[in-house]
């Protein structure tokens, strides 16, 4: 599945809802007793990301204006009166990293924005009508802590379980204590805990907080690429309301050591918060026996290409960091499987962002050649599942909640033999969990669109 729009020296161009859908194209679905074949496709409405939040004419991309024309017209032409005089260290500390690194993204994405363009893609798009966001919550945060009164399984070799094919004749399933693992050969919508989700082929899954995250360690499996997306602490999560953050301090007893393979490739999320940044540079990965060896950006850009955020907004940025390293082992490992190959520093992930709330891009292509095409792959604070990847968080089936696709009958349509072997068409499966939350029968609550 490819999700890489373009690459060049400088980086790629990626098209995350195309990723989502590949993995979902093939889908299964059971009703009224049948079995039918679907095809399901992740709302085009969380990545129309029309219009640019900022003051640079449109036309000094888009009309093949100079370097000199953009780096003029993308300077804020008058910055807000502060109330408290003189920046503070934080914002100093922001404005000198963005100096050092500005050029780089801002000629970087103009490049990549251009062969994009070359190829029919970040042409622009038009405004179509969105039906209203889900204006309910399906509650994955508040089960994983009612979850907490539950008794850990004790035996590793029960910490994991298939979901089952048998098209609802289902034992209860423990979604919150074992790793859940779903097999086959496509996609399946699965009802857990009275809701309807996509599952992708070949995923699995852990649905808890970070006190019951031992049952992934006994899960006996050890990680080649390792993504973490923290809950960083920050005003905007506690103005919102949204999920918990961790401290430093519960961040450094990730175990990620216990999860990584020798030389595996660390890739973790960092805000622009520069205090961040050097945690985990300086901190978190030199306590796990990571190596820093390079940073990334992801640069959020409109269907037109342009950023979502002026350049030099000192409100926000158009871009996040990825700051990726190694796991350092003394166990020597062979280097065939792209381990050898070196890290570039500050090279570009350019997509259209999601309008949902902290929806990452795809690195499953991006990072394929560092990590070799069969690495087992991990993410940690996962929102979403994808294809050959075990995920980890208390809303790590979000993002696949029905609600947020278009679930449709394919043109080959109909029912589906009964006597079809379950290999890779296999039936809805509904599962009854061992914990379930009364009322628990609307799809989640989401704002309505906005960039992050």
């Amino acid at each position: 599945m490819m999700s890489v729009v373009c690459e060049n020296s400088h980086g790629w161009v990626v098209d995350s809802q195309s990723f989502i859908d590949q993995g979902c194209s093939r889908c299964i679905r059971f009703q009224d007793d049948r079995k039918l074949r679907v095809q399901c496709r992740f709302k085009s409405q969380w990545f129309r990301v029309l219009k640019s939040h900022m003051c640079l004419s449109s036309s000094a991309w888009s009309d093949g204006g100079d370097l000199e024309t953009v780096l003029k017209t993308n300077r804020p032409t008058k910055r807000r009166k502060r109330r408290h005089g003189e920046l503070n260290q934080g914002e100093i500390d922001l404005q000198s990293f963005h100096e050092k690194i500005r050029l780089t993204v801002l000629e970087g994405t103009r490049s990549l924005v251009e062969l994009a363009r070359s190829l029919g893609f970040l042409c622009g798009g038009t405004a179509t009508a969105s039906e209203p966001p889900p204006t309910q919550d399906c509650g994955l945060a508040a089960l994983c802590e009612m979850a907490k009164k539950l008794p850990l399984v004790d035996a590793p070799e029960q910490c994991v379980q298939q979901l089952p094919a048998d098209g609802g004749r289902a034992p209860h399933v423990d979604l919150f204590s074992r790793v859940t693992e779903k097999g086959a050969d496509c996609a399946a919508v699965v009802t857990l805990m009275g809701q309807e989700y996509v599952m992708p082929p070949c995923t699995a899954f852990l649905l808890s907080d970070f006190s019951r995250i031992d049952p992934l360690v006994h899960y006996g499996k050890m990680f080649d690429l390792i993504v973490i997306d923290p809950p960083w602490e920050n005003k905007s999560v506690k103005r919102k309301r949204g999920y918990s953050s961790l401290s430093s301090t519960q961040l450094k007893r990730l175990p990620v050591p216990l999860l990584a393979s020798p030389n595996c490739l660390v890739a973790t999320w960092v805000t622009n918060r520069q205090s961040h940044l050097r945690f985990v540079r300086d901190e978190l990965y030199p306590h796990w026996g990571v190596q820093v060896l390079a940073e990334w950006f992801w640069v959020k850009v409109t269907t037109s290409g342009q950023f979502v955020f002026p350049l030099d907004s000192n409100h926000k940025k158009p871009y996040e960091v990825l700051v990726l390293g190694r796991y350092q082992t003394s166990t020597v490992k062979s280097t065939s499987d792209g381990s050898d190959v070196p890290l570039k520093d500050q090279r570009l992930i350019v997509s259209i962002p999601s309008a949902l709330h902290s929806q990452k891009p795809s690195l499953s292509e991006v990072l394929k050649p560092y990590v070799g095409a069969e690495a087992k792959r991990l993410e940690l604070f996962a929102r979403s599942l994808h294809p050959g990847w075990t995920s980890w968080g208390n809303e790590v089936l979000k993002f696949q909640h029905t609600s947020y696709f278009n679930v449709t009958p394919t043109e080959d349509g109909g029912s589906i033999p009964e006597d079809e072997a379950a290999d890779g068409t296999t039936a809805k499966v509904n599962v009854t969990p061992v914990l379930s939350s009364p009322g628990e029968s609307s799809p989640p609550r989401h704002r309505p669109p906005t960039v992050d």
